[in-house]
């Protein structure tokens, strides 16, 4: 038997970095129960005064917003999806899979924004091309649409679901081996609770899945509870994609460190001012001092005694502010947001003209990402078409508007071609279709396609 829980060397490598990058993203409660392994301890720093830090700990979370930015921003409009040729079951296939890609109801569009995330935080991230299930083989394709059995759907897995992997001469997956747990009451009247790891194994002709049931004190061996032959044997290709980014690209690897040593520096100075706050008494006197201090109590002074307390005069204060400033800034200029930062320095917001010219490497790091997003999805639909033997030709375009204005300079644009009278009906039809699906970009993909067919029709007839 194969040693399915084995892991691969980078992941062993990579897996705490993982762990730390997830919860630079999250922050919240999650981040503050695990600060400790976050916070550092000073030099013979007391347990006890370590631990009041640890219960008064926060966190000012830039990383996570500028993350979410970036996909909120990108996937402001959704990508425009084209499909020509084929069967016609193969195009209202894949424009109902555009609305519900999961059988959860999730878009295509939100799908793909989670695997965003999950690359700008991660690196990378993972999609596995699925179809449902049977036990009786089906004898022609109607039969096998009739069962549901060619209802392809997606899987999302996190970077770190994937534990082992081997790639060929091309670079592409041999073979792969992804790993969840889930903990769970099995009965309502049981008051166990049971940890299920599941592995699933894929090469590039079948899968095999394996599951390990854990009860406290309780261990249990591994075992294969289901294989057979996956979606895309016919393509002899393993069924799982990956969207990655570049590390020039990859955000939160550039800027986590920075926003840890923010973390530990702000609460530093938190708890200085807070101890600021309590200030200690001095007493100023030659006579020996054995009175009492305390808020019930009244202290008696010598005719040359003072009375004066301890408390910073705030120059360090004031450095460590400008240095968390500094990191705040440092922050969001390697994640390509200089601009954002100081947006409202000074009290003055910017001009939409002055903040459209700050944009501009921000706009060509998006239009990167949009880039490997648009690569990464007609990937995965060519792979289900090609798996349902189709034979749809896919396009994708869009997630390249970065502001409303954009439309109305590419309308001024088109006119601008359109009027130098150039006689090829396919470039108007590309124009038409391009200004159409932008404008319409919200819409139900069925309702596109019927849009793009009208055009063609209009246009070739």
């Amino acid at each position: 038997m194969i040693e399915i829980d084995r892991e691969h060397p980078d992941y062993k490598r990579q897996k705490l970095m993982w762990r730390m990058y997830r919860d630079l993203y999250a922050g919240g409660e999650g981040f503050k129960h695990r600060a400790a392994e976050y916070l550092l301890r000073r030099q013979k720093e007391p347990l006890d005064v370590y631990s009041e830090r640890l219960h008064r700990v926060f966190y000012e979370n830039y990383v996570g917003s500028i993350v979410d930015w970036y996909a909120s921003t990108l996937f402001r409009r959704q990508p425009s999806l084209q499909f020509q040729g084929g069967l016609e079951s193969g195009q209202q296939f894949l424009a109902e899979l555009a609305d519900d890609c999961d059988l959860r109801g999730t878009t295509l569009s939100n799908f793909f924004r989670e695997c965003l995330i999950d690359a700008l935080v991660a690196g990378r991230s993972h999609i596995l091309i699925d179809f449902p299930r049977s036990a009786a083989a089906p004898t022609n394709r109607a039969e096998e649409d009739a069962a549901g059995l060619s209802r392809a759907y997606l899987i999302r897995y996190q970077a770190e679901d994937l534990i082992n992997w081997s790639l060929d001469e091309r670079g592409e997956y041999e073979w792969v081996v992804l790993r969840q747990s889930v903990r769970r009451q099995p009965r309502v009247e049981s008051p166990d609770v049971v940890e299920e790891t599941y592995w699933y194994y894929f090469d590039k002709t079948s899968y095999r899945t394996y599951r390990r049931v854990e009860q406290e004190n309780q261990p249990t061996s591994i075992e294969l509870i289901a294989y057979g032959a996956h979606s895309l044997v016919r393509q002899g290709r393993v069924p799982l994609l990956t969207l990655q980014v570049s590390d020039g690209l990859w955000l939160m690897n550039k800027a986590g460190h920075l926003q840890l040593e923010h973390f530990n520096k702000s609460n530093a100075l938190g708890w200085a001012i807070t101890m600021g706050l309590f200030a200690m008494p001095v007493i100023y006197s030659d006579r020996e001092w054995n009175q009492i201090v305390g808020e019930s109590y009244y202290i008696q002074l010598g005719p040359g005694d003072k009375f004066g307390w301890t408390e910073p005069d705030g120059k360090v204060y004031q450095i460590a502010a400008d240095n968390l400033e500094t990191l705040k800034e440092e922050i969001y200029r390697v994640c390509y947001l200089s601009q954002a930062s100081g947006e409202m320095e000074g009290g003055h917001a910017q001009s939409a003209a002055s903040k459209q010219l700050d944009f501009t490497i921000t706009e060509e790091v998006l239009r990167a990402y949009g880039a490997a997003v648009k690569d990464c999805i007609r990937r995965v639909l060519k792979a289900i078409s090609d798996a349902r033997a189709d034979g749809v030709s896919i396009s994708v375009t869009g997630l390249d508007e970065l502001d409303i204005s954009d439309f109305a300079s590419e309308l001024q644009n088109a006119t601008d071609l359109l009027g130098l009278g150039i006689a090829s009906p396919t470039l108007k039809r590309q124009i038409y279709q391009r200004l159409a699906l932008k404008y319409l970009s919200d819409a139900r993909q069925e309702t596109k396609d019927q849009i793009a067919r009208e055009i063609d029709a209009q246009i070739f007839n």
